[in-house]
């Protein structure tokens, strides 16, 4: 893309201008995984140049916290709403079963099979020492299965074993989906794996 065609392109607020490039980044690294994205490809996809881009980023590693903290954003949105929760919700507050957690999670990663992939392969590449993702990946760890303890502390004999549990045949079913889309259904093997971990629970 020429210097000439960038400046024809329409200027946007710095808001719409840093979704874009959020987008724009989402979709490179889901396809490629963030140690083979290009700025050079965000750019040119946005109509900017590097510099340009680094304005509204600040570096590559800002660029992909930036990613993560808008798809963490706009999943507890859409949860909140399916769980009939406030806008403001963080977390799964008192009142919402973890079986009722995890089906309505399941069946929104169903929509978006780009972010899951997004999510699948970076959660795998951060597992490298140095990867800028690490530290995000391992809190983001550590506070689902507190959240997923805590919904079902008091109610079987080892909740953070159960907690682990669901986390890993949830991730585990994910990757089997996004490898053969048409020979898995999510929702439906999740819900029948969901009848054993949780055959004990009252939903």
């Amino acid at each position: 893309m020429t210097t000439a065609s960038r400046r024809d392109r329409t200027r946007l607020p710095a808001a719409q201008r840093r979704r874009q490039i959020v987008d724009v980044a989402t979709r490179l690294i889901g396809e490629g995984g963030f140690w083979a994205l290009s700025m050079q490809d965000v750019a040119d996809a946005c109509g900017l140049t590097v510099p340009g881009l680094l304005h509204h980023v600040g570096s590559k590693d800002g660029l992909l916290l930036a990613v993560l903290d808008h798809r963490d954003a706009e999943n507890v949105r859409s949860l909140a709403g399916q769980l009939g929760l406030g806008a403001d919700a963080v977390g799964w507050p008192q009142g919402i079963s973890l079986p009722r957690a995890c089906e309505a999670l399941v069946r929104r990663n169903a929509t978006q099979p780009e972010i899951v992939r997004l999510f699948s392969v970076l959660q795998a590449e951060s597992l490298a020492p140095g990867h800028p993702a690490a530290e995000y990946f391992a809190e983001r760890q550590r506070r689902v299965l507190a959240e997923f303890t805590a919904m079902v502390t008091d109610r079987v004999p080892d909740p953070e074993s159960l907690g682990r549990q669901v986390m890993a045949v949830m991730d585990g079913l994910q990757i089997l989906w996004l490898r053969d889309p048409d020979g898995t259904d999510l929702v439906a093997e999740w819900l029948a794996a969901a009848g054993r971990l949780f055959a004990d629970l009252d939903r």
